[in-house]
């Protein structure tokens, strides 16, 4: 088997313990409220929102995340939106701070990522880019963890697509300029995490937050909770 040189990992639900539902819905909910200061209908602007989403994720390349995404926004309220775009941001720096309180905390998360550098491995932040760096920054700092922790973090800005495509995860080997089977990918969801395989990477899914949409057998990859990772990672890289 070849040595493993990278290790990604995912953040929510990963490094980041959270009940998603209940995070996406508070995250949804607070924003609507800043922008119906602002004139938003509030279940417009978060159907809206939701199309963009998937917008990125159906993304194939010829633009970044964040372009798709501000792309489908204005063609719903035109230029509009783009004057509004210090709002989002500053939805970013403050009310946002307020969804911490729908995640957990492992300490281990910190572990296994020191581990990894301890081991020679350098670290991606693989979190599925549909987010502008302040949001994906703050989370990592909810993590125990810094930006600096990282030699590279997807998000919206730097990305062109989105898990569970393929294409994501050798465009984040193309940048890091490392073949997929020299990679360990971890994370918590079997259909986003679990498609690098695929392309040679080795997985490593976490159960403690598990998604497992379509019910497949998890046997298939080498899993457990965070305890067992930090074993199995001490014992592989």
């Amino acid at each position: 088997m070849s040595r493993t040189t990278t290790v990604l990992f995912d953040l929510d639900g990963t490094l980041l313990p959270m009940d998603q539902e209940r995070f996406t819905k508070h995250y949804f909910a607070l924003l609507a409220q800043k922008l119906a200061a602002h004139g938003y209908e509030q279940e417009r602007l978060i159907r809206s929102v939701w199309e963009g989403s998937a917008a990125m994720v159906r993304n194939t390349g010829e633009q970044t995340n964040e372009a798709v995404f501000w792309a489908v926004l204005r063609g719903i309220y035109g230029e509009r939106i783009m004057e509004d775009l210090p709002v989002f941001e500053q939805y970013y720096h403050e009310e946002f701070e307020q969804v911490r309180q729908n995640c957990g905390f492992q300490p281990l998360s910190a572990e296994v990522v020191r581990l990894a550098r301890q081991k020679g491995c350098r670290v991606v932040l693989a979190t599925n880019p549909i987010f502008p760096a302040v949001a994906t920054e703050a989370r990592i700092r909810w993590a125990g963890l810094e930006p600096e922790d990282f030699d590279d973090i997807t998000t919206y800005e730097n990305s062109r697509h989105c898990k569970p495509n393929p294409a994501y995860y050798l465009e984040v080997t193309a940048r890091m300029q490392v073949r997929p089977e020299n990679c360990l990918m971890v994370g918590n969801d079997v259909t986003e995490d679990m498609v690098a395989e695929r392309l040679g990477m080795r997985t490593f899914l976490v159960t403690d937050c598990l998604i497992n949409r379509e019910n497949r057998d998890i046997q298939t990859y080498p899993n457990g909770d965070f305890s067992k990772l930090k074993e199995w990672m001490e014992q592989v890289l």
